[in-house]
């Protein structure tokens, strides 16, 4: 029986993948700037920094490395602040899942601030006793620590927690780590046919819940 969820946020909870893919186009285009049509593919695998040299070098923008960074990430946090939704059904789900007494909290690759933010604007801030970060525990989600910090702090056996995830690395790491694991559809992941088959259970999306809770009780 599922007693504990721990609930990734970008793709999961909130329709927030459209800024990390995007925001070096939507970028440029705040300084007037076309960006190339395969733009996010060359900066995909770049830091920030990286980034930013590479609008300078390539694109002559005429800002210091700090200035774009900077430009970047008000972009980043305006967005959490203001425009970040809940994808469909997540405020229900939330809801049958606290009336059925599962605790939970939050593992997330983004920054807190923004996160909590975001959740408190949509009104689901209540349902989580805490948000655990990658930079707050110091490990990436190629790596099972956050989960197992997550499943501390629930102080519930492993075996009745469950990790929602939409991203196909983070699924194969809790996998591979024994937890049972609940992926949801997002667009911005392309393997939906390997993330289906590693998962125990899949969403297409939170606004029909009744098989869930076949699976989970």
């Amino acid at each position: 029986m599922i007693k504990g969820a721990i609930f990734d946020v970008d793709g999961t909870l909130l329709n927030s993948m459209y800024i990390w893919e995007n925001i070096g186009e939507e970028y440029l285009r705040s300084l007037g700037i076309e960006p190339e049509k395969n733009l996010r593919a060359k900066i995909k695998a770049l830091s920030l920094y990286q980034s930013a040299c590479y609008f300078q070098n390539e694109y002559g923008v005429q800002l210091s490395t700090d200035e774009i960074m900077n430009g970047i990430n008000k972009m980043i946090e305006d967005f959490y602040l203001n425009k970040a939704e809940l994808k469909d059904g997540v405020a229900d789900f939330l809801h049958e899942l606290k009336n059925n007494g599962v605790k939970m909290c939050i593992a997330t690759a983004t920054d807190r601030y923004l996160v909590e933010s975001a959740l408190k604007r949509c009104k689901v801030l209540n349902y989580f006793s805490e948000i655990f970060t990658c930079t707050s525990v110091g490990h990436g989600k190629d790596e099972p620590i956050i989960y197992r910090e997550a499943t501390n702090h629930l102080n519930i056996d492993k075996k009745d927690v469950i990790i929602f995830e939409d991203a196909l690395y983070a699924v194969k790491t809790a996998k591979a780590d024994g937890f049972t694991v609940a992926s949801i559809y997002d667009s911005s992941e392309t393997n939906q046919d390997e993330i289906k088959s590693l998962s125990d259970f899949h969403f297409s999306d939170f606004s029909d819940t009744s098989s869930f809770w076949k699976f989970a009780l």
